[in-house]
C-alpha cells in the first residue's frame, strides 16, 4: 500500500470513518467506544477518531462502512485546488513499487462530479505511469466508490490505493482507506444462517453490533464479559456478540426459538470458528426470568409489537403502543432488581412513524428515572437521532441507552 508518511510525519495519527445509511448511530457507536472528545463529526458523512486506525476494531463497528488513515488537509473546497494538490502529493507516494497499482477516488460532502474524479485519476495514471509504475483505475459510477467496488478491486490490499476526500468546512480531508466493510461476512451471518424467522423480525447483524457497542461502551471484549438478550429470538445479537469477543447469554419465551439460536450459533461455530467461548441460552419469560450469573451489560431487541405494512387506524395502534409498553415496563421491572448500579443497557424498542419523520414513542420513556434507569446522554447527536428505520417503514427501532441506577 503506498505510504504517504513522508507528507504527513507531522501531523499526529488519526482514523477517519466514512458512516453508515443511517450516520447518527455511527456517531453514537464510536463516542460509546471512545468517548465524546476522541469523536468529531464532519459533515454528515464522516468522523475524525483520535486514534491510529491500527488501534480501532473496525471488523466490530457496524456503523462505520469505511475506515481511513488521514494523510493530509487541503485548505480549500475547490475541485482544481483540490486536483492540483492531489496531483501533487499523491505521486511521490505511489511510484515507488513495480507491481501494478489499482487506483480509486472517493468523495463525500464535495460537489465532484463522478466525471471530475475519473478524470483526476487518469492523470494521476499517466503521472505515475511515466515514472514507470502500471496502474489500473477504477472509474467512478457516483462521486464515491461503493464497498463491492472497493473490496472487488482490492484497494485496500498491498498494491491498492483508494484517495477518499471529505469536506470539512472550508477545508477537504484528504485521507486513504485501510479497511472497508466486510459486506460478504454480513450477508453471510445475515441471510446463510439455518433458522430464520420473520415474524420476530430480522435483527440486521451490523444494527446488533450497533446495539452491543452501545451497551458495552468503553470495555475491551474478554471472555468473562458477559452479553445478556432477554428477547434472544434466532440468536443475532449473541452471534454477533461471540464474534466480538464477548461470552452471551440469551433467553426467550418460545422454546422454539431457544432451538433456532442453537442451531444457528452450532452454524456459526462451523463457519467461523469461535473456538472456546462461553454461551448459555435458555427459556425464559424476560418479564419474570431470573438470570443467573448475572450479565455484565444487557443488549437486545425487545418486543417490537405488530408489524405494519400500511398506517393502521388511531385505535388499532393505541392498544398496540399499550401492550408493547406493558411488557416493556415488565421487564425492566424485573431486570432491574437483578443488575448492580451502573450496569449498561442497549434496548432496541419500537417507535411508530405516524407521518414522514414523525413518530410515536413508547410512553415509559417519559419515566425512565421512575423505573430506575438513567438515559445517557450524547454529545454529538440527540435522543431523537437513535432511531433505525427506512422512509417507507411504519415501525421503527429506537435505541434507547440505559443505565441502572
Amino acid at each position: 500500500m503506498g505510504s504517504f508518511r513522508g507528507i504527513i510525519e507531522a501531523m499526529p495519527e488519526q482514523s477517519l470513518l466514512i458512516l453508515g445509511r443511517q450516520p447518527a448511530l455511527g456517531l453514537a457507536e464510536l463516542e460509546s467506544l471512545f468517548g465524546a472528545s476522541a469523536v468529531q463529526a464532519i459533515g454528515t458523512d464522516a468522523a475524525l477518531l483520535s486514534r491510529a486506525p491500527s488501534s480501532v476494531h473496525f471488523d466490530r463497528l457496524g456503523g462505520s462502512v469505511k475506515l481511513c488513515r488521514v494523510l493530509t488537509v487541503f485548505d480549500t473546497i475547490k475541485w482544481p485546488e483540490v486536483q492540483k494538490h492531489v496531483e501533487q502529493t499523491m505521486p511521490r507516494s505511489l511510484a515507488s513499487s513495480d507491481s501494478k497499482l489499482q487506483l480509486g477516488l472517493s468523495a463525500y460532502g464535495l460537489s465532484f462530479k463522478p466525471q471530475q474524479l475519473t478524470a483526476a485519476g487518469l492523470e494521476l495514471k499517466k503521472i505515475l505511469r511515466k515514472g514507470g509504475r502500471s496502474v489500473r483505475l477504477v472509474p467512478n459510477q457516483e462521486a464515491a466508490l461503493n464497498s463491492a467496488q472497493v473490496l472487488h478491486n482490492r484497494l485496500t490490499g498491498e498494491n491498492g490505493c483508494e484517495i477518499v476526500l471529505v469536506r470539512d468546512g472550508a477545508k477537504t480531508i484528504c485521507a486513504q482507506t485501510v479497511a472497508e466493510q466486510d459486506i460478504e461476512s454480513y450477508t453471510l451471518r445475515d441471510r446463510s444462517r439455518p433458522k430464520r424467522d420473520a415474524r420476530v423480525g430480522m435483527l440486521p447483524p451490523k444494527l446488533a453490533q450497533i446495539i452491543i457497542n452501545l451497551a458495552a461502551s468503553e470495555q475491551n471484549p474478554t471472555g468473562n464479559f458477559t452479553v445478556l438478550d432477554p428477547f434472544c429470538g434466532t440468536g443475532v445479537l449473541l452471534q454477533e456478540a461471540l464474534l466480538m469477543g464477548f461470552s452471551a447469554y440469551g433467553t426467550d419465551l418460545e422454546p422454539r426459538m431457544i432451538n433456532y439460536t442453537g442451531e444457528n450459533l452450532d452454524w456459526l461455530d462451523s463457519n467461523f470458528q469461535l473456538g472456546d467461548v462461553q454461551v448459555r441460552f435458555e427459556d425464559g419469560d424476560a418479564t419474570t426470568h431470573l438470570w443467573e450469573p448475572q450479565p455484565s451489560a444487557v443488549a437486545c431487541e425487545t418486543y417490537l409489537g405488530q408489524p405494519y405494512i400500511a398506517q393502521p387506524p388511531v385505535d388499532k395502534l393505541a392498544t398496540n403502543v399499550r401492550t408493547c409498553n406493558v411488557i416493556l415496563e415488565k421487564f425492566l421491572r424485573n431486570i432491574g432488581k437483578q443488575l448492580k448500579p451502573g450496569t449498561r443497557l442497549c434496548l432496541a424498542v419500537p417507535a411508530w412513524q405516524i407521518s414522514p419523520q414523525k413518530f410515536k414513542h413508547v410512553p415509559l420513556i417519559d419515566r425512565l428515572n421512575d423505573l430506575g434507569y438513567n438515559r445517557t446522554r450524547f454529545e454529538h447527536i440527540r435522543d431523537d437521532q437513535l432511531l433505525y428505520y427506512r422512509e417507507d417503514q411504519i415501525v421503527a427501532r429506537e435505541l434507547l441507552v440505559l443505565t441502572k441506577q
